[in-house]
């Protein structure tokens, strides 16, 4: 299993949402190419990135920032937030992204989706972000009647291989993953799975592993101080 340090981008600055309000953003590191290199230093190989502008307004927003921080990083990087046609997915992968998002656009324009696997293979991730189990969209302010696993298996059958689940109600908590829903989704699905959202301490990355998920992004815990992240990289390699 992989671990993803998460760095989130909103006016330019490294922060962290709780249950993704963004009435509670809250500034987590001097810059986001200090965070970056402290990941890089604790010995991680990749970065989840997200554009929470871009994607609250469906557009890239923070972009070129992202594209500067990942390059100067040297870590393989995946991207999401506000990206909605062809143009913004070419933009992040002719600068070195590894992996671009794919979230509402999964939800309100699945044939973006499609197109874009066509034309990128696994270079495409879908982000499935779920409260009650339903996805939402948008910077996660809309919402809709589709089951998480329903929309999984959609991706999956047009070629998705990786897939982002957050359970929007553990994102930023501390209180653990959803392991229940995330098990659910590994047996319905065979695409990888990364986990995100509510990861706190040591015990959560150990869960995960055990449920056979392809990666785990660690947000908060990190910037907190409840998660070594050093030490849960070394963990991961002997799991």
């Amino acid at each position: 299993m992989i671990i993803l340090p998460a760095i989130d981008i909103k006016d330019g600055n490294c922060v962290r949402l709780f249950k993704g309000d963004y009435s509670t953003v809250q500034k987590v590191a001097e810059s986001p190419y200090i965070a970056a290199q402290r990941f890089a230093d604790a010995g991680a190989t990749w970065m989840h990135m997200v554009d929470l502008d871009g994607a609250k307004d469906a557009k890239l927003v923070n972009a070129d920032l992202i594209a500067d921080v990942a390059k100067s990083s040297g870590l393989s990087v995946e991207v999401g937030g506000g990206i909605r046609d062809m143009k913004a997915v070419e933009y992040y992968l002719s600068r070195g992204i590894n992996r671009v998002i794919l979230g509402s656009a999964a939800v309100k324009d699945p044939q973006f989706v499609v197109d874009a696997v066509k034309n990128y293979g696994d270079k495409i991730v879908v982000g499935i972000d779920a409260k009650d189990g339903m996805v939402r969209a948008e910077g996660w302010i809309d919402s809709s009647d589709i089951n998480y696993i329903e929309l999984a298996k959609r991706m999956e059958d047009v070629g998705v291989k990786t897939i982002v689940f957050t359970d929007i109600d553990q994102d930023g908590t501390l209180a653990g993953p959803n392991l229940k829903q995330l098990d659910d989704l590994v047996h319905q699905v065979d695409c990888n799975i990364i986990a995100s959202g509510g990861v706190a301490v040591l015990k959560d990355i150990i869960n995960l592993a055990e449920l056979d998920v392809y990666g785990a992004i660690c947000g908060k815990a990190i910037y907190s101080g409840n998660l070594d992240l050093k030490l849960a990289l070394e963990m991961t390699r002997k799991i």
